[in-house]
């Protein structure tokens, strides 16, 4: 601490320019391969290949590169109709409220740079913290009502795809637009009532703040606390992003969807900003309910195994729990994608009445069933 307000900004602009361009663009980048490769397994076909840099093929990995310069100079073409100034921030508004609902995420623990090379015990770090030692936080943006911050900016991307059918001056794009707004309109409703049951449980909506109070006893995380918020969440998250089985905005089978008059880098910052969903739904599952950066048995000298302690060093300790958290994100993003290969599209009426008859009514009832069970572990003996 002891950061000045000018020191505090650039803290936050390096970590925020980091998590964004060294972990998120990197993992959705590496997620539009492993749809095309996972799929390709699944379906026992060959999958991308034909991308090469000379005889290097590298396991289709150069189609990023080559999906990256396609959509750079591809020509982009705007209908004669389209509402220009809307048409263009549409791509902008589905794709940057994910982006900067990144800095609530805490990718990693309080770092104390002098500590680096030592044992950091629990009245190390403390006493480190009040003589005012230089300490880094895992996580850009830590405020009270931080999950609060996530529905608010996140919910903008609505705008996102409701606009971009509008604009577009095409009738079928604009049903796509009004299909994907009512969708993920409908299922906020539910994931914001699951995290509820998480709230009540930890009383306090901090991301930073829940992943401390879970611990690294594994039966103290959220999924064991809030099983049935978990699945809740999950599930309401995955409609959010509008993909199988819940793409029936895209589903071309039914309707043209909301970006279909989108070409180049409008549309690759539409499919990008796609991915980058399945990112930021896998760090909250894993932060609410995971444990996030947490390592089982891991505290801040190192490992608890029963009666013995395996000391680390403070740095390996961060970077144990950076990488689990990382691993964590990157496990859930696979399970989408497992997903996304495995169920059929549901129909219309099946999408929203799974939201409005079934998610609803069972995030409400979770809330009264947590609500009374703290409510008891309340209560004076």
């Amino acid at each position: 601490m002891n950061l000045t307000p000018l020191a505090t900004i650039v803290w936050a602009t390096i970590k925020m320019v980091g998590i964004i361009f060294l972990f998120v663009m990197p993992l959705a980048s590496i997620l539009t391969w492993m749809e095309r490769r996972q799929s390709a397994m699944m379906q026992d076909r060959i999958g991308p290949t034909r991308a090469n840099i000379g005889p290097f093929r590298l396991f289709g990995l150069v189609h990023i590169l080559a999906d990256g310069l396609k959509m750079f100079f591809k020509e982009d073409f705007v209908p004669a109709k389209a509402h220009r100034p809307l048409f263009t921030l549409a791509p902008v508004l589905a794709m940057a409220p994910v982006v900067i609902a990144f800095a609530i995420i805490p990718f990693g623990p309080l770092f104390v740079p002098s500590l680096a090379f030592k044992v950091a015990r629990p009245e190390v770090m403390a006493s480190a913290v009040v003589a005012g030692k230089t300490a880094v936080l895992g996580q850009v943006l830590s405020v009270d009502f931080g999950l609060l911050f996530y529905f608010a900016i996140a919910s903008l991307s609505n705008y996102g795809a409701s606009l971009a059918g509008w604009a577009s001056y095409n009738k079928w794009a604009l049903l796509g637009g009004l299909r994907a707004s009512s969708q993920m309109m409908s299922y906020e409703v539910a994931m914001g009532l699951s995290i509820l049951g998480a709230f009540l449980v930890y009383g306090t909506l901090e991301p930073g703040a829940m992943v401390a109070m879970q611990g690294p006893n594994p039966l103290h995380w959220g999924v064991v606390m809030q099983p049935v918020a978990f699945l809740l969440f999950f599930v309401a998250a995955m409609a959010e992003t509008k993909r199988t089985p819940f793409d029936l905005p895209e589903g071309e089978p039914e309707i043209i969807g909301y970006f279909t008059e989108y070409s180049g880098m409008r549309f690759g910052m539409f499919f990008l900003g796609e991915f980058i969903e399945v990112v930021f739904a896998g760090a909250v599952v894993v932060t609410v309910f995971f444990g996030g950066w947490q390592v089982p048995f891991l505290h801040q000298d190192g490992f608890h195994i029963g009666d013995s302690v395996i000391k680390l060093w403070h740095l390996w300790v961060v970077l144990l729990q950076v990488a689990a958290f990382t691993f964590k994100v990157f496990f859930f993003c696979w399970l989408q994608l497992i997903i996304r290969w495995s169920l059929p599209r549901m129909r219309p009426d099946q999408l929203m009445a799974l939201g409005w008859k079934r998610l609803l009514p069972l995030s409400l009832a979770n809330i009264v069933v947590t609500a009374g069970v703290v409510l008891w572990q309340t209560m004076p003996k």
